[in-house]
């Protein structure tokens, strides 16, 4: 058995130590707002918690899921999260299998308008003003139609469907399958790498995303979770049916502050459920097209 050196063992320590560095400055900002989520806001507004909460209480959480708003907006994040991840991954690996065919007429055109497309932008207004000749402002479809097509893991799909072998797709093809049936039942399946990894970042932006909240709806019906922390953030009030601020912390303890934690942990945590199911399948795709064989 090989023995390690002393240089091996020392450079595993200091390996060792500055990875548990990281951990614990990467981790610690979140585990802290954990524990001011779960502690009394009035008390936190005094300061001199670090690592667990000095007077617990759930009035946070009680606060904000008996707010309508913030529970209509929790589900409106949710369904678009859904929803914009489905129609992106649908939209984009089905224009991304089209684009894997080499003996496709005009393909060369086709890449460079999806490439110019991506790294240029009309800007804001140009924009605004598309999605209002489209109708889409004021409506649940402005999180969705615009995000149908991701060009960048369209290029991405596109190198993961040409290393497909083209024997799998000529056999099911001389039994009678069609395009559709090819790509549904052969190509899907054995795709779950670049699903995973397209769902992942498709998802995590959908829920994040808050600026087309903003600009594009006026609704408060349509309004996101994201949007309403920068609400709450930016006009450093409680959109509750209180009076005031004041007065909901007089009553139960919960302050602005509290309330915006609250609603940052909440947020985060369908991340930290839906990723270890996808992590296999990430790793996964995040090399795709990395190696070639």
């Amino acid at each position: 058995m090989h023995r390690r050196s002393v240089e091996d063992r020392v450079v595993d320590t200091i390996n060792i130590s500055l990875l548990v560095i990281i951990a614990l400055v990467t981790m610690y900002p979140f585990y802290y707002l954990i524990i001011i989520s779960f502690n009394n806001g009035l008390d936190t507004s005094l300061g001199g918690i670090y690592f667990w909460p000095r007077d617990f209480t759930l009035a946070n959480y009680t606060k904000f899921l008996s707010d309508p708003k913030w529970l209509l907006a929790f589900g409106v994040s949710a369904l678009r999260t859904v929803i914009g991840a489905l129609v992106t991954i649908l939209f984009t690996c089905l224009t991304a299998y089209g684009l894997s065919y080499r003996n496709l007429v005009f393909q060369k055109g086709y890449f460079t308008f999806f490439i110019v497309a991506m790294y240029t932008s009309g800007g804001l207004i140009p924009y605004y003003v598309v999605l209002r000749s489209l109708g889409l402002l004021n409506t649940f479809m402005v999180y969705i139609v615009p995000g149908a097509v991701t060009i960048f893991f369209l290029i991405i799909a596109v190198s993961f469907f040409r290393e497909i072998p083209a024997e799998l797709e000529e056999s099911a093809r001389i039994d009678g399958a069609s395009d559709l049936t090819i790509f549904f039942r052969m190509i899907v399946p054995i795709s779950k790498p670049l699903i995973a990894a397209m769902g992942l970042f498709v998802g995590v932006g959908q829920w994040n995303s808050w600026m087309d909240s903003a600009y594009f709806v006026n609704k408060d019906s349509l309004r996101t979770l994201t949007y309403r922390m920068m609400e709450v953030i930016n006009q450093g009030m409680i959109p509750t049916d209180l009076a005031s601020a004041e007065r909901a912390a007089a009553v139960a303890g919960v302050t602005t502050f509290s309330i915006q934690v609250t609603a940052m942990v909440i947020a985060v945590v369908p991340i930290l459920l839906v990723y270890p199911f996808l992590q296999k399948y990430f790793v996964q795709g995040i090399m795709i097209g990395s190696v070639k064989g």
